[in-house]
């Protein structure tokens, strides 16, 4: 017996079977429900990323830690590159964070590598006014390579530069002029080696008297400083002598002036009372030589000589 079949219903559950096996693919592709989250950050590089294409790795410090979603050129400076990446969320941004551009191995294949971040730089967050944080960027190991090179071959071409101008038609001429100059120096020098040599004994000489003179005049200097010494401390004597001189001849004249104001009153009266005790010896002296008994029986009436008379006229 035949089975019947209905396909209808066949084509239907084909059909939706279909449906939710692209569904499916579709969900996986999509992470499915192991989904990540992203967050997304902004670098503006200043040299060319050449090898850098989108949805190329962002690793953070060797781990990947999202992809980059957008390369764009700077239409204010066109030096510089405008750059988005997708970083997983909870990635520890921080402030002191910076990307580099790094190529991987020998197939130059270019990514961007994260590092930094100290613990205690806070997370990095957006600027007012800016869509998103911007993490700061550092040139490349070959931009700096680049720029190394570039220094030296322009100091390398400035180098050649002076040697051409060192070496000119010109500088080789004087060169050789000045070559010829220092060999008939040397000539001249040669024959003239006796002279030289005896310059060199009388200068030899001369210096040695001269060390001789300097010594004889550094003894005569330290003379003349304890010379200069000691007349400096005889004027210091000197000076406190006159000092006390005048210390004493104030002390004198205080006490002449004392004796003056004192003694001088007093010497006058001595003087006075001398000159009359002199004047009584005499009186005493020429009436004991008139008459002697006066020292013995005192003073006594002298009578009247021949014609004299008591009563007086």
């Amino acid at each position: 017996m035949e089975t019947k079949v209905n396909y209808v219903w066949v084509g239907a559950f084909v059909l939706v079977l279909g449906a939710a096996l692209v569904a499916g693919v579709l969900w996986l592709a999509s992470g499915g429900a192991w989904q990540k989250q992203y967050d997304v950050y902004q670098a503006v590089m200043e040299e060319s990323v050449a090898g850098l294409n989108v949805n190329a790795p962002v690793k953070y410090n060797g781990v990947d830690v999202g992809k980059v979603q957008t390369i764009t050129l700077d239409g204010a400076n066109p030096k510089n590159v405008n750059l988005l990446f997708a970083i997983e969320h909870g990635t520890p941004i921080k402030e002191d964070t910076i990307a580099v551009l790094k190529t991987q191995g020998l197939t130059g294949i270019a990514y961007v590598e994260l590092s930094g971040g100290s613990v205690t730089s806070p997370v990095l967050q957006a600027q007012a006014g800016a869509s998103y944080p911007a993490i700061r960027t550092s040139p490349s190991l070959s931009a700096r390579l680049e720029n190394v090179l570039s220094s030296v071959l322009a100091k390398l071409d400035s180098t050649s530069a002076n040697l051409n101008a060192i070496l000119s038609k010109e500088n080789q001429t004087a060169f050789r002029n000045t070559l010829a100059d220092v060999a008939t120096l040397a000539r001249t020098l040669a024959a003239r080696k006796d002279s030289i040599d005896a310059g060199l004994a009388d200068g030899a000489r001369t210096l040695k008297n001269t060390a001789k003179a300097s010594a004889e005049l550094q003894a005569l200097t330290q003379g003349l400083a304890r010379s200069a010494r000691a007349i400096e401390k005889m004027g210091t004597e000197v000076a406190n002598t006159s000092v006390n001189a005048g210390k004493t001849i104030d002390g004198v004249g205080a006490d002449v002036k004392r004796l003056s104001t004192d003694t001088l009153p007093e010497l006058e009266r001595l003087l006075g009372e001398l000159s009359t005790l002199s004047r009584s010896l005499q009186l005493l002296t020429e009436q004991t030589r008139r008459d002697p008994r006066g020292l013995i029986f005192g003073n006594q009436t002298v009578p009247n000589g021949p014609g004299e008379s008591g009563e007086q006229p």
